[in-house]
Order: C-alpha cells, then structure tokens, then sequence
C-alpha cells in the first residue's frame, strides 16, 4: 500500500445509475443535450432544519450498509452516497418496489427528499473546507425510452440534478466521463469504459469533499512506527502524533474525534478493545449507537497516533441490498420502475450495483474517492486524565458531519500494506 503526501481532498462519486433495455439497439451521433432550459427546479416543501429521526434512519442505514460490507479486509464505503443516488433511483419506483426501498432506507420517499435536499443546500464553501453535490441524469434519444416528465422534474427539484438527452455514442461516453471526471475534481477517471447497446438512462450523483486538518502535522509530529495487521505480522508505518480533544467510547472500543478545518466535518477512528476484533465491533453497531458516540463525544486531552495510510475497494452490491430487503427492484418480472419510464422492449430492473472506493490519509488532510454503477435492464471541564488512542492495530474509522452525525465515508483498516 502506497503512502500519500499532501493529501487533502476527499472525493466521492457516489452512485451511478445506468437503466438499460435488452435487444438490438442502434447507435446515434448526437453529444448530450442540455435539457435544463426544459425542466427548471420548482418551488416544493423542503426542511428547515433537520429531523432527528430522519438523521437516526439514515444513520441506521448507513451502518447497516457497512455490516453487509464488511469482511477480512480493508473496507470502505460511502454510505451517504449510495443513499442519495438510490434516492434519487426511487423516485421513478412504485407500488411494491418502492415500499421496499422505502422500508431498507428507513424513510419515505419524501422524507429522503427533503432531508437530501437539506443537506445539499447547506454544504460549505470554505478555503480550507469544500463539500459539495453534484446530479445528472442522462437518458438515451429517440424511442426506445419513454421517460416520465415527473421523474425528471422531482430530481431537479431535491437533487438539483442537471438532465440530458443522448445518443449513448462515442461522444456521449465521453461527455459523461468528463462530467464525472470534473466534479470530483479529478479524483474519478473514464467510469465508463462503454456504454452498452441496452443502455438507456444514467444518473449520476457526485460527492466531493476537499479539507484539511484542523491543526496540521508538523514534521516533527510523524515518525516511524509499528502497526499489528490483523493476520499478526508487523508493518512499519509512518504514524502521526497529537493531541486531540475529542474522545468516544462505548462498551467494546474507545475512540477519538479529529476535525478538519472549521469543526464541523472531523475523522473518528474506533479502536476495539484488545480482546475484541474489528468484525465483532462492527456487529455490535447500531445507528442510534454511532449517533450517541458523536453526539456525546467528551471534552477531554486525547494522545493520538494514527497511521498514514492508503487504502481502495470495490464490491457489487445488489446481493447484499437484496439482503437488506430491497429484492423487487432486482427482479425482472417484480421491478417496478414505471415512475421513472417504460421501454417497449420490457420491464426496467436492477441488474448490478458497482461500488468503488479509494482513500488516502496523511499530515494535510484526507483524499478519498468512491464510484458507485447502478445498472438496470429490462427483463431478460475540570483537570481530567489524558486519554490515550494509539491506532496500531486493526481499527473502524470514519468521516463524519458533526452536524447531523451522518457517516460520509466508512471503513476499516486491517491492514497497512
């Protein structure tokens, strides 16, 4: 595992949706065009301030994603991402469909609109802190798609998302790989590698996140040391020591809390107990646990070692969100997606859910990227102690918003090599 200087940018492209219908297709030369002139946002009932039952669903969805994931490696994912762009999915979902992914997010449909919508308005800007959300949705010319006016108009309205129609051609290949590439700022390269004969829509959500620590490292601050993977071995590592002030811990793990510029996005690591393993912890998360240890984290001195470190991962996700109880959407006589079109070649279901990510963390800051293919085809106070949290073994980190206590990114190291 390669080590990363400078690094402060977190980049993640959340989800990409590719719908897509069976059979003979033809290719057109058209470049996307912007259909944005057409379909404006509209006023609709949006949040003022967030609902705390809505921020414990999405928290408990969030952990739940990270369970299914998790395994005998280093993971990571973003659970935030995965959950706006199959938000934005769901709107075109109905009947059965629909109560399903209702029930796996935790929420309505119209209560994940609103609460995205409301997170997506309240992004910073800052010089040392820049957070932002991007939506597109692409679908194919001509007739083979019949794309509902309304599906459009809801994903304009909460998600603001850009919309365009194609010709799914060499140039709209690389319209969308461009797109991608930047907003997030780079981080994500040529996503798509074709565009398939059954292709008729993508939507695409990124998420990018730029920062750098609170308090920076200074060289003084980083030396060499030793990390136990979690097989046993020994790896030497660059680790980064400071004191911090922000320390969790519940019945299983202590942890602490680092901020980035400005507070309100921070790095929480959680290191088990000795006598308790990485996959044992995540077992015992919860939501309403991950939200109390943010919420509750104490005000106290907090000696801090945590390693530099790089790591990616990738999985399809459609057996483990079929576990979690969204199974219509993946079958081809149940789906029902007529809320987003139809296509005279059959039903439109979920085919495959790609997940990608990549994180790197050093002296400035974190750098993270995360891509996400949905693919649907039709049918076929006081003087207190010094705490102490040295990660020198397998541990749980993640990126969190103080704000809300939403994970946007999850993950574990096992390993630094």
């Amino acid at each position: 595992m390669k080590q990363m200087s400078l690094v402060h940018k977190l980049t993640a492209l959340s989800l990409l949706v590719l719908l897509a219908a069976t059979g003979c297709s033809r290719t057109a030369a058209a470049d996307g065009e912007d259909l944005m002139k057409e379909i404006s946002p509209e006023k609709v009932e949006v949040l003022d301030a967030y609902n705390e039952e809505s921020l414990l669903s999405a928290a408990d969805f969030s952990v739940e994603l990270f369970k299914a994931n998790s395994g005998n490696e280093n993971t990571l994912i973003s659970p935030l991402s995965v959950l706006s762009s199959l938000g934005m999915t769901a709107n075109g979902a109905e009947e059965n469909t629909l109560m399903q992914m209702e029930e796996v997010f935790g929420l309505s449909r119209n209560e994940l609109n609103m609460l995205l919508e409301l997170y997506i308005r309240s992004l910073p800007r800052k010089d040392n802190l820049k957070v932002s959300m991007a939506n597109s949705i692409w679908f194919r010319e001509g007739e083979r798609l019949n794309v509902r006016r309304e599906f459009l108009q809801t994903n304009a309205n909460y998600y603001d998302a850009g919309i365009y129609r194609a010709a799914f051609d060499e140039k709209t290949l690389k319209s969308i790989n461009t797109w991608v590439e930047k907003e997030t700022d780079g981080m994500i390269k040529d996503i798509l590698d074709k565009i398939p004969e059954e292709a008729m829509m993508y939507l695409i959500n990124a998420l990018s996140f730029d920062a750098k620590w609170e308090t920076i490292y200074k060289e003084n601050e980083i030396s060499e040391d030793q990390f136990t993977a979690e097989d046993g071995s020994m790896q030497t590592v660059d680790m980064m020591f400071s004191t911090e002030s922000l320390y969790v811990r519940d019945d299983q793990a202590k942890g602490v809390i680092k901020n980035y510029s400005g507070g309100k996005y921070a790095f929480m690591a959680l290191l088990p107990d000795e006598n308790i393993s990485v996959q044992e912890y995540i077992t015992s998360l919860t939501g309403e646990k991950l939200h109390t240890l943010i919420k509750e984290a104490e005000n106290t001195p907090v000696f801090t070692m945590i390693p530099k470190f790089e790591s990616s991962y990738s999985v399809e996700m459609s057996e483990i969100l079929k576990g979690m109880g969204m199974t219509d959407a993946f079958d081809e006589k149940k789906a029902d997606f007529n809320g987003l079109g139809t296509s005279p070649e059959g039903n439109l279901y979920i085919s495959r859910v790609i997940h990608k990510t990549k994180i790197a963390v050093d002296e400035k800051g974190t750098k993270a990227g995360a891509a996400t293919v949905v693919e649907v085809v039709t049918e076929s106070a006081a003087p207190v102690e010094t705490k102490e949290v040295l990660l020198n073994r397998p541990f749980v980190y993640m990126i969190i918003d103080k704000e809300t206590s939403l994970p946007l990114f999850m993950g574990t190291l096992r390993s630094v090599e």
